[in-house]
């Protein structure tokens, strides 16, 4: 991130105490625990700011990339960035009208004071809960991170403002179109595993050991076009994603 791009929020006044930290400091110090995954403590001796100080930076300086970033990052799906995901998944995985690969993970945390079991998830570990969507290209398209480390991935979904946006009718998805092959108008949807609910726009895997052939043809299909998320989720954890998961 360019440093003199969105440091407006960052910028504090000079008291007649001491002189205020600069924007480009603030920056450094958050890039540092970011791809270090050194403690606030390290950070102290570092950079000789308080160890309160230093996480207020942290937070402060994450929030802000959040704001100034999300629009050119993350922006809103429009009616054609669906068909270019539909089109992408059509072409990579064979697996036709999907507007993407939903999942959700587990970033593990140090247990909130006074909140009970409210971050203990079924692996019996603390958590917050990230919700994320990919495309066929390995992009993140859509992120909900926030949640209570106890609540499903389902719930999670449910939560979520894409699933808002989808009741509401506010989101850009596009109409029903036919299969290829076929003249059947199929609602577009996206895929997620066996946690998931089953909906109009949400596609899971037919459950049971015992399936007709052409649910097995199904499931390997859709397993082809969920494999993409958890393939993004690999990329992330790989790429220095291991010290975000520290902070989010």
């Amino acid at each position: 991130m360019n440093c003199c791009r969105g440091t407006e929020p960052l910028t504090k006044r000079d008291t007649n105490m001491r002189p205020a930290i600069p924007p480009e400091e603030m920056i450094v110090i958050t890039l540092r625990y970011l791809a270090s995954g050194c403690s606030l403590k390290d950070l102290h001796y570092s950079f000789r700011v308080g160890r309160s100080t230093a996480g207020e930076i942290v937070r402060k300086v994450c929030q802000t990339i959040w704001e100034t970033m999300k629009g050119e990052c993350l922006p809103r799906p429009t009616h054609t960035a669906c068909l270019e995901i539909a089109a992408g998944f059509w072409e990579r995985a064979n697996f036709p009208n999907c507007l993407g690969a939903v999942d959700g993970k587990h970033v593990r945390i140090v247990k909130p004071p006074h909140s009970g079991s409210l971050y203990q998830n079924y692996k019996h570990y603390f958590s917050i809960g990230l919700l994320a969507v990919s495309d066929a290209n390995y992009n993140f398209v859509y992120v909900d991170v926030g949640s209570y480390g106890k609540d499903s991935d389902s719930t999670l979904f449910r939560n979520s403002t894409l699933w808002n946006e989808i009741e509401s009718g506010t989101l850009h998805i596009p109409r029903p179109a036919p299969l290829p092959g076929s003249d059947v108008a199929v609602p577009y949807a996206f895929v997620g595993d066996e946690a998931f609910g089953l909906s109009t726009h949400l596609l899971r895997p037919y459950s049971g050991t015992h399936l007709t052939v052409k649910k097995r043809v199904f499931n390997y299909r859709l397993s082809r076009a969920r494999r993409y998320v958890e393939c993004t989720f690999g990329i992330l954890t790989t790429s220095g994603g291991f010290y975000i998961d520290r902070w989010m």
